[in-house]
């Protein structure tokens, strides 16, 4: 009994640890404006949401303009650059 709790319990804990390194997902979804090979425009109330897309992206049914869509992404950072030292907090 006390090694499948414990069995249970290590599982629990690795399927946390595995989720909580994911990056956050996020949708848009509306009208597809413009289709091209690393893009998709899709229209949102007024703002157009140009989102990246590469041989990795998952589509299902036909891409093309007019078609309603929702998109779903992540955010990655390109680059980060550091402007200077953080400033330390004064003891007291």
């Amino acid at each position: 009994m006390r090694l499948s709790a414990t069995l249970a319990g290590f599982i629990l804990l690795a399927a946390s640890t595995a989720f909580a390194g994911a990056p956050k997902t996020y949708q848009v979804t509306g009208p597809i404006l413009e289709v091209k090979d690393d893009t998709v425009v899709v229209q949102k109330g007024k703002e157009k949401w140009e989102i990246a897309k590469d041989k990795d992206t998952k589509s299902t049914g036909d891409l093309k303009v007019g078609s309603k869509a929702t998109v779903t992404y992540t955010m990655k950072a390109a680059s980060i650059d550091v402007k200077g030292d953080a400033k330390t907090a004064k003891k007291k």
